[in-house]
């Protein structure tokens, strides 16, 4: 499982330039935002954390058809399915999740700080904010996993992947918000929506790879 995790993180990091890829996107969202909105400072601060969220959770989408296409076109998808039983695919599947949420993903939340601060963001929201989208940036993957799962064997996958997961994905987009502003607006409370949104990134731990290995797996019957 280490070795796969080096290996997809690897081939993530040369290949199409998707770490970079979603960077220059998520830039071009946060500077955007503030010709729609206006150069309001004070607004462009309170607005900040949502923002933040919005953009990295659109930025994250991109990628994730690419998460078992390259393996399935290559064979070693049906290798993989073939070799391991339900359960030992599921976890296949979880360590693949982790290596395209290190490759894709991370660098996104790495960036979230410069990018709030083009927000004029206070440090403190800056760094709640950050801090939210580590911990459920990786709810995003684990969901993505079975979107990209069903949509594997389709042509034209990368479309569909989006529009399945982002229905799914909107609980991580509220209490990962909340938690950002819970840290900066009183009297909203930042623990209990963080709390709430580590729970959520367990439970997709669990339930997203099982759903892949699962589609995975109908898909090759």
């Amino acid at each position: 499982m280490l070795a796969l995790y080096l290996r997809d993180v690897r081939l993530g990091i040369r290949a199409g330039g998707g770490a970079l890829t979603g960077v220059l996107f998520f830039l071009a969202v946060i500077a955007t935002i503030p010709f729609g909105v206006g150069p309001d400072l004070n607004l462009l601060a309170r607005i900040g954390p949502a923002i933040l969220w919005i953009g990295a959770l659109l930025a994250s989408l991109l990628g994730l058809d690419r998460l078992f296409q390259a393996d399935r076109e290559d064979g070693s998808l049906d290798l993989l399915i073939l070799a391991n039983d339900r359960h030992l695919l599921a976890f296949t599947v979880f360590v693949k999740c982790l290596a395209h949420w290190t490759a894709s993903v991370l660098p996104l939340v790495i960036a979230a700080p410069l990018l709030g601060l083009f927000m004029n963001m206070e440090p403190l929201g800056i760094g709640a904010a950050a801090l939210t989208l580590l911990v459920g940036t990786p709810a995003i993957t684990f969901i993505g996993a079975a979107g990209a799962a069903v949509a594997v064997a389709l042509p034209r996958g990368g479309l569909l992947v989006s529009v399945l997961v982002l229905p799914l994905v909107i609980p991580v987009l509220i209490f990962g918000v909340s938690a950002s502003y819970g840290a900066v607006a009183e009297p909203d409370p930042f623990l209990p929506p963080f709390l709430i949104l580590c729970a959520l990134t367990l439970f997709l731990a669990v339930v997203g790879p099982v759903a892949a290995a699962l589609a995975l797996r109908w898909g090759a019957d």
